[in-house]
């Protein structure tokens, strides 16, 4: 499964990275399925709280009433029907597509097992506030759907008389109507805690998208509400058996495959594919590294790891040892391993005068002090014209493959664990540039690996690299797996600039290190 796996992945990316050249990273919906699932609903709430208030209540009333609005007030109340709509089909439509686009990066394991599980739950409960809205309309296809769904639970015994029983005609009453607004004001509100519930384990959840994006999309979807109004079937008749109907497969493709199959089939399915969902997370998978560990005297309570934890997996509590001072604590269920931690702490500079570094917080699998240990090795090994020091990403482009004897590369779990003075520091030691890369924005296993390195790199996040590093002697190149041929232009490019540039001009100051042979 992992090959099959790997390569949709590889798809997914190339993707993605089409779509970047024409949107950009904040506007690549590829990028922000999870946002957009947000905003479309939004507008189905907003457009529905409308639409419930205006809309007559009661069995023989609502359809007359809806076509009112459909086609007498279509400047208003047939728009933001049509916007209910089609906001509705695309949250269906994101919501499948972010389910795929987590799986195929291996978000469903390890510390990401919590937002898996609870994101199941709200997949049937998108589709319950679906399905029950086309009742609402009480036409021939939500006739159809209840009696559908009516004959599906009945196949389990949880009735004591069949629920298909209430659609004979003479039967149904106001009642039943009441009990359809209140199931499609109910679970929608449910849906809305479940999706709380889903992102508490993770500091600022996407679930805003970029003006631009929300704008776009808005715009797509009144485009559609004037090319293609949503209209309704007949009214619905308890004594007629419609011929055509035209179904919204977003939704009530369900009903057709019940027909197809069985109610007992259909079950098998549903129960099938969810259990499968429910299951991922128990499969085989690669072992999570050991979390980060905090070391009390080298933290001084800056809250820095904390702010850029991408999982809220850092505590802050007060300090044992220094009174009115804080201390970082590890949560170790919701620590993913990615260092972008380590990279946030100021403690983590290779300018400290120690023989071994230590920092407040860092990663045993590669701390901070063998990083700048193996940093000075492979730069005072360099040889050529050009040396230039490369630091990547495990989850991205595979840097040891530009791994020559004018280069030095240094491999990261994430680029976030990257403390920006060890850029001054690789000058310093004698390199004539240093490129940093990793995954794109919007395709880093850790979420914000990318986005603090950069903004750190330019000076927007703390820690910064110092504006006396000449830029240029600095390249960022972001570089997905799939675009290991785009890493080596870019650095062959970076290297022709470093000629131009001479064997002298803009070179840092040599740094001669005289460390104390102690922690600090």
């Amino acid at each position: 499964m992992d090959s099959i796996r790997q390569g949709g992945l590889a798809l997914l990316q190339r993707i993605e990275s089409f779509f970047d050249a024409f949107f950009g990273a904040a506007g690549n919906p590829w990028r922000h399925l999870g946002a957009l699932g947000f905003h479309f609903l939004w507008i189905a709430l907003a457009t529905g709280i409308y639409l419930f208030i205006v809309l007559d209540t009661g069995i023989e009333d609502v359809h007359t009433s809806i076509e009112y609005y459909t086609h007498e007030q279509w400047w208003l109340g047939g728009i933001l029907r049509s916007l209910h709509r089609y906001s509705a089909d695309g949250l269906v439509v994101v919501m499948l597509l972010h389910i795929l686009r987590e799986f195929l990066y291996g978000r469903f394991h390890g510390f990401h097992w919590y937002s898996w599980i609870t994101g199941v739950p709200t997949v049937w409960l998108v589709y319950a506030s679906g399905i029950g809205g086309y009742w609402l309309v009480w036409d021939q296809l939500g006739l159809f759907s209840a009696v559908a769904s009516a004959e599906w639970f009945d196949w389990l015994p949880i009735f004591s008389t069949p629920a298909t029983r209430n659609f004979l005609p003479g039967v149904l009453t106001d009642r039943f109507f009441s009990l359809l607004v209140f199931l499609h004001i109910g679970i929608p509100l449910t849906l809305m805690l479940a999706l709380w519930v889903h992102i508490q384990r993770i500091s600022q959840a996407d679930v805003f998208p970029s003006r631009a994006l929300a704008l776009g999309t808005f715009v797509m979807l009144l485009v559609l509400a004037f090319v293609k109004p949503t209209v309704s079937h007949g009214k619905a008749d308890l004594s007629v058996v419609p011929t055509v109907l035209h179904i919204d497969w977003h939704y009530l493709f369900i009903h057709p495959l019940m027909y197809l199959t069985s109610p007992a089939g259909l079950w098998l399915i549903a129960g099938g594919a969810t259990l499968l969902l429910l299951a991922l997370p128990l499969l085989p998978h690669k072992k999570q590294g050991p979390i980060a560990v905090v070391n009390p005297p080298n933290c001084n309570g800056c809250r820095r790891c904390f702010v850029d934890c991408p999982y809220g997996a850092i505590a802050m509590l007060p300090h044992p040892d220094k009174p009115g001072h804080e201390l970082a604590r590890v949560l170790p269920e919701l620590c993913a391993s990615c260092g972008i931690c380590a990279g946030a702490c100021p403690s983590s500079t290779p300018f400290r005068s120690v023989e071994q570094l230590v920092t407040g917080i860092d990663m045993p699998q590669q701390p901070v002090g063998a990083l700048r240990q193996d940093m000075e090795r492979r730069i005072a090994a360099l040889s050529g014209p050009v040396k230039i020091a490369v630091f990547g990403c495990e989850c991205a482009a595979r840097v040891g493959a530009v791994e020559d004897q004018g280069t030095a590369v240094m491999n990261l779990m994430c680029t976030g664990l990257l403390p920006p003075s060890f850029v001054e520091y690789a000058l310093r030691s004698g390199a004539d540039g240093v490129l940093v890369t990793g995954c794109r924005e919007g395709s880093c296993a850790y979420r914000f690996g990318t986005q603090w390195t950069e903004q750190r790199l330019s000076g927007e996040r703390e820690p910064h690299l110092r504006p006396g590093v000449p830029a240029e002697r600095l390249r960022v190149a972001w570089a997905d797996r799939h675009e290991m041929s785009d890493l080596k232009a870019a650095l062959d490019v970076f290297r022709e600039n470093l000629k131009n540039l001479g064997a002298d001009e803009m070179r840092l100051r040599p740094y001669t290190p005289r460390r104390i042979a102690k922690h600090g």
